[in-house]
Order: structure tokens, then sequence, then C-alpha cells
């Protein structure tokens, strides 16, 4: 009987063990368990990825490693949340979104994490007229065309394969006059983590037709974590010694200026929010930072400005309270520097805040706005035979400054 009595008491005290151990939190779990179990983790459920939209199949991807993990869906090719530990060690998500399809189908701000094209950025007054014919295209943008048209390839779903663990690829087949663009346009982008801590992001294409071609991809990111609010205190350096200027509805003038004394000067470092109220008519036009910059492209510069063959280092982001740095290259001449000033607490976040005013910026490596309509400007029109062919890469480490 005594033995019995020991081996219930013996029992009982470890269930009790058990039970009064305190769960893990979220900081606590590893890349490893955010990625097998994403229903810890903002109530990412493949579930409420799991849908039918145009007759193609949706679901929820992840890519990761030791060090790195990446939510996708293949509703636009969207980044949903990218994690990343900050200087304590804790895995934080620098890239907002939704927690659903339905999430991002019904958002006010429909580029969310979206893989971007045929063009990115704007295209003057919804026309260009290439080899002697003028092509119109929807305005969707204050009487312009912004990032595809009504329809750009943040609304696609794009077929989807995942050759291994760290590796996601996205494909998807645009038709001659999809939004008034000429030629049948095969599209491949290849998203990948790295053991080094980085996500790179490879975009190719053919077409069968002179075509305009322009791709990126749009995540929105907060380097403090999404929901810890404004970017303002974030600290910038962007290798650029130009930006081209706009008018008042964001279409470039066609020429290129110098950042010195300037608010864009951020060959620096300057927090976003330092001179973002500066009275200065650029600033004015786009509501606070809106441009692109021209990115320097020497590529025997030192270290600074280029980090591999064929890749210029475009820029330097930190944030202020993780110590998260985020450093971007890429092989295209630009990169568009958005702040966050359309940002209106429409929109709820798979952490559960709002997309409040300036509480995520957005670097979107690319050829120039409008470049059908500039002369001046590096040509974006892919020919039939010829492929389309850039890499770019976000690069995640921390400081303790």
């Amino acid at each position: 009987m005594r033995n019995v009595k020991n081996t219930f008491l013996a029992t009982f005290l470890v269930l009790l063990a058990l039970a009064c151990k305190e769960k893990p939190s979220e900081d606590e779990k590893g890349v490893a368990e955010i990625a097998d179990h994403p229903e810890n983790f903002y109530g990412l459920e493949k579930e409420k990825f799991d849908t039918i939209i145009d007759g193609k199949e949706v679901k929820l991807y992840w890519i990761k490693n030791d060090d790195i993990a990446v939510a996708f869906t293949n509703y636009g090719g969207r980044i949903v949340g990218l994690w990343v530990p900050d200087k304590t060690g804790k895995m934080t998500d620098v890239v907002v979104g939704m927690n659903s399809v339905s999430g991002f189908a019904n958002a006010t701000e429909p580029y969310f994490g979206a893989t971007i094209g045929r063009v990115g950025n704007r295209i003057a007054k919804g026309k260009f007229t290439l080899n002697g014919t003028e092509y119109s295209i929807p305005k969707n943008n204050n009487g312009n065309t912004l990032h595809g048209g009504n329809k750009g390839f943040q609304y696609v779903v794009w077929e989807a394969k995942q050759p291994d663990d760290k590796t996601l690829v996205f494909t998807y087949d645009s038709p001659d006059m999809e939004e008034g663009f000429p030629g049948n346009l095969e599209v491949k982008v290849t998203y990948s983590v790295t053991d080094d801590q980085s996500i790179l992001m490879e975009y190719e294409a053919t077409t069968d037709k002179a075509t305009p071609v322009n791709l990126t991809n749009h995540a929105f990111f907060n380097l403090n974590g999404e929901g810890s609010g404004a970017i303002l205190d974030h600290k910038v350096q962007i290798f650029a010694n130009q930006f081209t200027p706009v008018d008042a509805g964001l279409i470039p003038s066609g020429e290129s200026k110098d950042v010195k004394g300037t608010p864009f000067d951020f060959t620096q470092a300057h927090t976003i929010g330092e001179r973002i109220e500066t009275e200065n008519d650029q600033l004015k036009n786009g509501g606070g930072y809106d441009h692109n910059f021209v990115l320097i492209q020497d590529k025997n510069a030192d270290q600074q400005t280029t980090k591999n063959k064929g890749m210029n280092h475009a820029a330097t982001f930190t944030g202020d309270q993780s110590g998260i740095v985020m450093d971007v290259y890429t092989q295209e001449p630009g990169v568009q520097f958005y702040s966050g000033n359309f940002m209106q607490s429409k929109n709820t976040f798979k952490s559960g805040v709002k997309d409040d005013y300036r509480t995520a910026f957005a670097l979107e490596t690319q050829h120039f706005p409008d470049a059908p309509n500039q002369e001046n400007f590096p040509s974006i029109i892919l020919e039939p035979g010829d492929t389309y062919h850039t890499i770019s890469e976000y690069h995640f480490s921390t400081t303790n400054n």
C-alpha cells in the first residue's frame, strides 16, 4: 500500500509541476515553432488563407531557416509577415499585413506585401507610346496609372511551387493586353531565405511583344515590429546622390536633382521624422517622402556602396527600439522610399492594430517612375527574345546602439 501511495504522490507532483510550468511566451519561441505552428502567432491560421479566387487555389506558405521565417500567400504573391530576431533575440515581425486572404482582398490599401507589376510605380495620364502605337491603360491614381492599373499583379492568384523549405517560386502568365499592356508576359519570382539572415527576390520575365516591365515587392516595414507605433524614429541611410522630383500628382519631371542641401540627403544617417515636416515643395507634393532615389551605380565603390558583384547597396534602415538593421541591396537603378503618408487607420493588421498614419514604410527597388514617357530615364521596355532579370535583397542584422 505504501508503494502505491508513494507512486501516486510522485505522479501527482510531476503532473503538478507540469501544470504550473509557465507556458513559453511568443518572445521565447524560435523560428521553427513560428513556421510549424503559425496559429500561435497573430492568428496566422492556414484555414484563413485556404480559398478559391478566380477559380484558382489560394494558400498560406512559409519559407524559413534557423534565423528567419517568412509567410506568404499566392494571392498577390504577398509577404504576409517576416520574423527576425531583435537585439535581445526576440523574434519580431517586421512586415505588416493581414491575418487572412479576405483581409488583403478587402483592404483599402491593395499593395501590402504584394509582388507588383507589370509596371511598378506611376505612368502619367495612363498612356505611353511604343513602336508608334499609343497604349491606354487604366487610370487608378489621380488621373495616372499606379502599380499596373486596376487589376495589377497584387490582385491575381499566382501559381506557387516550393522546391524546399527555404525557397518559394511564384509564376504568372499575364495575357496580351491585360490592363492595356501589349504582349503575353510570362513572369517568375523566386523568394528565398539565406543562411546569413537575408531574403532574396529574383524577378524574371519574357514576352512575345515589346512591353514595359518594372517588377518589385511592396512590403511595408516597421523594424520595431508590427503594431509598435510610428516609424519616424527609424534611422535611414540611402546611398543616392540624386532623386527624381515629382509634381503634385507624383509624376516625375524627368530631371534628377542633387540631394545635397535638401531633406532628401540621406547619404548620412538621419531619422525619418527629423526633416519630414520641413517646408519643402517636394515633401508637400508627396505628403512626406514618396520619391525615387537614383542609386550610386559604381561597381568599384567601397564596401559602403556595394555588397556583391552586380548588386548595389541601396539603403540601411535601423529600428530605434528593436535594434534591427535592414540593409537593402539591388541590381535596380533606383529605390522608392515611401514614409506611410497615406495610411489612414482603415485596415486591421494581423496583430490587431490599425494601419495608423506613418506606422510603416516601404522601400521598393525599381526602375524610375513613368519611364516609358521619360527619355532621360533608363528604359523598361522588354523585347521579344530578351529576358528581364533582376535581383534584390533584404539583409537583417542587429545593433546594440
